[in-house]
């Protein structure tokens, strides 16, 4: 028997499907991540955007076209949000997003397996994403998630330590709705990583985790990749207000200030929305101005979009054409910010993972990030110094050094 664990949304959602697959060849049942034929499909939905909840619902019809016939189980945060629109397409199983165990024990009823517990993910790539937390107590504003994930919840450290212990990945990457909430703090959980002989990533955070505390406690790991993703979401301490953050503008640079203090070469990567909902031309200005000052490397630009239960959709939203009016100045301005902290590091030598080759090229990381591109084939997984010589798509050509 075969089936398709398909997965929409964030790498805690890739996380948990890669366990569903874990759980399903624990069965007998042969696995995969691809949409391609199969006898059963597992889709792990998102509702972070209306747009992400319409492509969940368009999944049904999608595989579908693959196998008429098959069984379908849905799972995740648009399932949560609204089951029922699942459940009248004709699925066999429906469940949420905060227990997916439920998916593994439907599957195993509905086929006559044994049931088994929900594993340690299937690690199919060269970066192990670790869930070490679920769920989110912050409500911002414009945010559905809290209501679909629940009240934060971490996980204990050993079970942590061991899944480490136990991945062949070289990456590791820790990862949640919210890390920055970590029982104990972040600098508790790094601090036991000391002796980890893979390279460590930290997933999104938020400005209220970065402390001198943290950063000592990161910059005494052995292989620490200094990415940091903090969002921001606006520049304008007007929105910040009202979308519920809890920070200010100066608050964020100075965090930013902190991280560079520790590690120079950091790239500090984060979210902006364009047009939420109040947002005026000045408060937009000052997400452009924050760009250059906090010198990011990378930004994730998308437009607002209201989230029905949620405080913000009941402001006054901006029309939809100077949305995306700000959304294509935001975009471009992103776009320079990423040119501009690549070209630093042309001429240098830094190490790169392989996550993939194509013939021609192999792809990979750098510690700080950038996408590098290395003319050959060489064994995914390893890792190789190269040198950084020119912009090249969307990251750098580099050549190995060894």
């Amino acid at each position: 028997m075969r089936a398709v664990v398909f997965t929409l949304g964030c790498k805690v959602n890739e996380a948990e499907s890669a366990s569903i697959m874990a759980a399903l060849e624990n069965m007998g049942v042969e696995a995969d991540d691809r949409l391609s034929f199969a006898d059963a499909y597992v889709l792990n939905t998102c509702a972070v955007t209306r747009e992400a909840e319409k492509k969940s619902r368009q999944l049904i019809a999608r595989v579908r076209k693959f196998n008429p016939d098959a069984k379908i189980f849905v799972c995740g945060c648009a399932s949560q949000k609204d089951g029922q629109s699942f459940l009248s397409r004709g699925v066999t199983f429906v469940t949420g997003a905060r227990d997916k165990q439920k998916i593994i024990d439907a599957f195993a009823k509905t086929y006559g397996f044994d049931c088994v517990s929900m594993p340690f993910p299937k690690q199919t790539k060269t970066r192990a994403f670790i869930k070490i937390q679920d769920g989110c107590n912050n409500f911002c504003s414009y945010c559905i998630i809290p209501y679909l994930r629940g009240r934060e919840v971490s996980r204990p450290a050993e079970d942590i330590l061991k899944e480490i212990s136990l991945t062949h990945c070289p990456e590791i990457v820790l990862n949640g709705i919210n890390i920055s909430s970590y029982d104990g703090g972040l600098e508790s959980l790094t601090d036991l990583l000391v002796g980890v002989d893979k390279r460590i990533r930290l997933g999104s955070l938020e400005c209220s985790a970065i402390t001198d505390k943290l950063m000592a406690s990161l910059s005494q790991l052995k292989d620490f990749a200094p990415q940091f993703h903090l969002s921001l979401q606006s520049g304008s301490n007007a929105v910040l207000k009202a979308m519920n953050r809890h920070y200010t503008r100066e608050q964020y640079l100075e965090k930013c200030a902190l991280i560079y203090k520790y590690f120079p070469d950091a790239a500090i990567t984060t979210d902006i929305i364009a047009g939420f909902a109040t947002e005026t031309e000045e408060d937009f200005s000052d997400s452009l101005s924050i760009i250059k000052q906090a010198g990011f490397a990378r930004i994730h630009a998308f437009a607002f979009s209201p989230r029905e239960g949620t405080a913000a959709f009941k402001l006054k939203d901006v029309p939809p054409d100077i949305k995306s009016e700000r959304l294509h100045r935001l975009l471009k301005s992103a776009e320079q910010c990423s040119d501009e902290y690549i070209s630093r590091f042309t001429g240098t030598s830094r190490d790169i993972i392989a996550e993939e080759s194509d013939g021609e090229y192999t792809v990979g990381y750098t510690d700080n990030y950038i996408r590098v591109y290395v003319e050959g084939n060489l064994p995914v997984g390893g890792k190789y110094r190269v040198k950084l010589i020119k912009k090249y798509k969307d990251g750098v050509l580099a050549v190995n050094e060894r």
